[in-house]
């Protein structure tokens, strides 16, 4: 592709430029996971096994928003193949946990899926995506790609400004709420002195390199079906939690087929249900209705929150696990529906519910090598650490996904034994007539698809490089009416987005409006990146 944008251009108060390389990019929100990824394409690995040193090593040193117990999707462009892939490695309900139980249990919180403990704890994906990255396209041993993952665990890394914060809160958080003897081991593993770390602080996890290290030399399989799958069933068995080494044993991650809307002549690509990707796509799919003439206007950030809106109305009604939605989500896709709901959106802020289409606290990294493979990657515990939960021994934090469970048997995200739930981790990928531009993410829960939307038409719309793309303001929609934008939004388009019925409040918290990494190819192969300038982000390349 061509560069359409100005490499030199100060658009947004970041200081920081694109980062261009040649031969292997890796775009992390930690210096150290850039350098595992780095680590692996310079010892003739490719971006894949990239990939997999990254999501290992960010476990360690990014435990405040993923671990070993997380979930992970990705997309993966093989030049090999000259293909776009997709992993789903989220997990399961457990077989033991149905509606009836939990509310028998006792489990339930007012009648909802708990958020912290063992009751919301899903089968964990991410070590299954690891080994499946490396069987299919890696080039090195799982066990070499994972070393610098280990080593960090077991020698220590200084602890990083963002990653500080982030464990500070979730120390108040759990210090209020995770009190029973189920998060014992938590304290240990993360709090061993009775208190968060602190920038510059030196983090030592040895349960969790021991784990990566036996993930590493048994492909996995030691997690799932050998000893740390038995601590796991023995700890749920102890607390009261519903998941067994039978669920574990049975846990296969999934290559899934992405699905994608044209905008522009781009085509965005998502990862299908159960996860949220589909949010983006559908309100994009609004939006390409529309010009967009430019950036600065109330009626881009109007129609760009309006089609949101929509877009999360229809996904709340029947995004779930794709074995259990009431429809082909196919169809919330086709260009006509698209056209449909943007002739329903008017001049001032509205609350919508679902349409009836035709009938028919996380990770994000990216990275590519020299030879044409791009790896666009998320993983995520949900709740910064998750459930609270750390399994006996072995530095295994897990992830609290079944929380968006709902325990009301006429909702679409239902609980179920075996079903996955709505999942908010998305990776993004661009392509253009058939051919990758690179990936792009934006983590952070419900904020992940209007991320997205915005790093799209930033690039695509506004022809900003990928580090202005992720630089931009950011706005991000509550609920109802309500939205929130950082603290550096233009003033004035917030009070003329107020006089269309928006109603906009400040926040001065920087995490919770995302933390994204891109990378576009150049026509002559040229890796562009850019970086999230919110938090402790690397790119790392050569």
């Amino acid at each position: 592709m061509k560069t359409t944008f100005d490499p030199l251009a100060q658009r947004y108060p970041s200081q920081r430029f694109p980062v261009y390389a040649r031969e292997g990019m890796v775009n992390c929100s930690s210096p150290q996971a850039a350098a595992a990824g780095l680590e692996a394409l310079r010892r003739g690995g490719n971006a894949m096994d990239a990939a997999v040193a990254a999501a290992s090593a960010l476990t360690v040193v990014e435990p405040t928003a993923n671990g070993i117990g997380s979930d992970a999707f990705a997309l993966v462009w093989s030049e090999k193949d000259k293909k776009l892939f997709g992993l789903n490695a989220s997990g399961p309900a457990p077989q033991l946990a149905t509606i009836e139980t939990v509310l028998a249990d006792g489990k339930d919180d007012k009648g909802k899926m708990p958020t912290y403990g063992w009751t919301p704890v899903t089968v964990p994906g991410a070590p299954k995506a690891w080994a499946e990255l490396s069987r299919r396209f890696g080039r090195m041993p799982l066990s070499e790609a994972m070393a610098p993952a280990i080593r960090y665990a077991r020698e220590g890394y200084p602890c990083a400004p963002n990653l500080a914060l982030m464990w500070q809160r979730a120390f108040k958080k759990y210090k209020e709420v995770c009190t029973g003897p189920e998060f014992a081991e938590w304290y240990r593993t993360f709090a061993p002195q009775d208190r968060p770390y602190e920038a510059g602080e030196i983090i030592c996890l040895p349960n969790h390199a021991d784990t990566l290290e036996s993930i590493a030399f048994t492909g996995a399989d030691d997690f799932y079906k050998g000893e740390i799958a038995k601590q796991i069933d023995a700890d749920s068995k102890r607390f009261g939690g519903y998941l067994r080494y039978e669920d574990l044993a049975a846990y296969e991650a999934k290559w899934v087929e992405p699905i994608s809307v044209d905008y522009r002549g781009y085509q965005v690509c998502e990862i299908p249900p159960n996860g949220q990707g589909i949010v983006a796509l559908m309100a994009l799919n609004i939006l390409k209705e529309f010009s967009f003439p430019e950036k600065e206007n109330v009626l881009t950030y109007h129609r760009q929150l309006e089609a949101m809106k929509m877009a999360f109305a229809d996904a709340f009604r029947y995004v779930t696990d794709p074995d259990h939605m009431e429809l082909d989500y196919h169809s919330l896709l086709l260009p006509e529906y698209g056209a449909k709901r943007a002739a329903e959106m008017g001049e001032t802020a509205q609350v919508y519910t679902h349409g009836v289409p035709p009938k028919s606290g996380t990770v994000y990294f990216c990275c590519a090598d020299g030879e044409g493979n791009m790896v666009s990657y998320i993983q995520s515990n949900y709740m910064g650490f998750g459930s609270g939960i750390v399994v006996s021994g072995t530095g295994v934090s897990l992830q609290n996904r079944g929380h968006d469970f709902s325990l009301n048997k006429e909702d679409a995200n239902c609980l179920l034994p075996g079903k996955r739930s709505y999942h908010t981790i998305i990776p993004g990928f661009l392509m253009k007539d058939g051919l990758p531009v690179g990936p792009f993410g934006v983590m952070g829960g419900y904020m992940q698809p209007q991320g997205h939307l915005q790093v799209v038409m930033n690039y695509v719309d506004f022809g900003m490089d990928p580090q202005q793309a992720l630089d931009a303001p950011r706005w991000q929609w509550m609920r109802d009416n309500t939205v929130t934008v950082e603290s550096r939004f233009d003033p004035n388009m917030a009070l003329a987005l107020q006089r269309r019925g928006h109603n906009l409040r400040s926040d001065l918290s920087t995490p919770s409006f995302g933390r994204g990494q891109m990378i576009v190819r150049l026509d002559n192969g040229v890796l562009v990146g850019g970086t999230e300038s919110r938090t402790d982000s690397n790119i790392a390349c050569f």
